[in-house]
C-alpha cells in the first residue's frame, strides 16, 4: 500500500541501529526542502508524494557520533587513476553500520574532495596495511574485477607466538562464517575450502611489539600469502596452528570486547602485486608491517 515519502523515511530513520540524536523530523523536512530526497532517476520527492512498496529512494543519513580512530592514513603511491595507502588499524575500509565517518573512504574523500575515490578491495577494520583505491569512475570496474578474480598477489605480515613448524608450508582448513556470529567456524570434518602459504617465520624481540606481549612467550614474524579469501582466514589459520596473532580479540578465544587503540591487531597487508589491467605493466606496492 502506498505511503507518503515523509512517513516512509521517518520510519527508516527511527529504526536505524546507529542513529544521530539530531536526526529527527525537522532534519528530515530540511532534506526535502533542500531537494535531497530523490528517486533512482533523480526525480525530487516532496514529503506528501506517495511511494509504492519496492520504490528506491535516495537520501543522506546523518552519521551517528563516532569515536575517532587516533591514527592517520599514509599515502604510498598516487597517479591519475590510483591511490595506494597504508590503512591504520581500527579504521573501516568503507562506510558501514556504526563506522561511517571513521572509514578510509570518507576520510579520504573529505581530504581530497574527490567523491569518486573508491576502494578496489577491502581490508578488515582491525587489519592494517596496503589498500588500493581508484580515483576515477571510468577505471573503477577494471581494478575491482582484478581483485574479485583473485589476480592480485597479496602478502601479509603477522606477529604471533613462535611455533616449531617448517616454513615454507601450507595451511588448509574448512572455514565458514555464519552471519551474526563474531568468529569464523572451523569444521575439521569437511574438505578444506581455504589455503594459506606460510612463506617464512623469523624470531623477533617480543619487547618491541606494540601493546606488549600478553602471552609471555617468544614471538615471531610470519610472512603469509592467502590463496583463498575466506573471512578472518589468516586470523583463524594462525590460531589453529597455536600462533594466534598478537592483539587479536577473537582468536583463539574472545578476550577483549572493548576496543583498545593501544593494543592493535598485529596483522598487516605488506605487498600487492599484479599486472595493471589498463597499461599491462607489472605493479608492485610494498609497505612496512609491524
Amino acid at each position: 500500500m502506498p505511503i507518503s515519502a515523509f512517513h516512509f523515511l521517518e520510519k527508516v530513520i527511527r529504526e536505524q541501529r546507529h542513529r544521530h540524536p539530531e536526526d529527527d523530523e525537522d532534519a528530515l523536512r530540511a532534506r526535502f526542502s533542500a531537494g535531497e530526497v530523490v528517486l533512482r532517476d533523480g526525480t525530487t520527492l516532496r514529503p506528501e508524494d506517495l511511494v509504492a512498496p519496492g520504490t528506491d529512494i535516495f537520501f543522506y543519513r546523518i552519521p551517528a557520533p563516532e569515536r575517532r580512530v587516533p591514527f592517520e592514513i599514509d599515502t604510498i603511491f598516487e597517479d591519475e587513476n590510483l591511490m595506494v595507502v597504508r590503512k591504520p588499524p581500527f579504521l573501516a575500509t568503507m562506510p558501514r553500520a556504526s563506522h561511517i565517518t571513521e572509514s578510509v573512504t570518507v576520510r579520504l574523500r573529505r581530504a581530497t574532495s574527490n567523491e569518486e575515490l573508491t576502494p578496489a578491495h577491502r581490508l578488515d577494520r582491525l587489519t592494517s596495511g596496503l589498500l588500493l583505491l581508484t580515483k576515477r569512475r571510468e577505471v573503477r570496474g577494471a581494478y575491482q574485477e582484478l581483485f574479485a578474480q583473485r589476480r592480485v598477489k597479496k602478502l601479509y605480515e603477522a606477529i604471533g607466538p613462535e611455533v616449531s613448524i617448517p616454513a615454507p608450508t601450507r595451511w588448509e582448513h574448512h572455514l565458514d562464517k555464519v552471519p551474526g556470529e563474531l568468529r569464523t567456524r572451523i569444521d575439521s570434518g569437511q574438505p578444506p575450502n581455504s589455503a594459506t602459504d606460510v612463506l617464512s617465520i623469523s624470531p623477533i624481540d617480543a619487547n618491541t611489539v606494540p601493546g606488549g606481549n600478553d602471552a609471555g612467550t617468544p614471538l615471531a614474524r610470519y610472512l603469509l600469502q592467502p590463496l583463498t579469501g575466506r573471512t578472518h582466514q589468516l586470523r583463524a589459520h594462525m590460531a589453529l596452528n597455536a600462533a594466534g596473532i598478537v592483539g587479536d580479540p577473537l582468536y583463539p578465544v574472545v578476550t577483549r570486547p572493548a576496543e583498545d587503540f593501544g593494543r592493535p591487531l598485529l596483522l598487516a597487508s605488506v605487498e600487492l602485486s599484479f599486472q595493471d589491467p589498463l597499461s599491462g605493466t607489472s605493479r608492485v606496492f610494498r609497505c612496512v608491517g609491524w
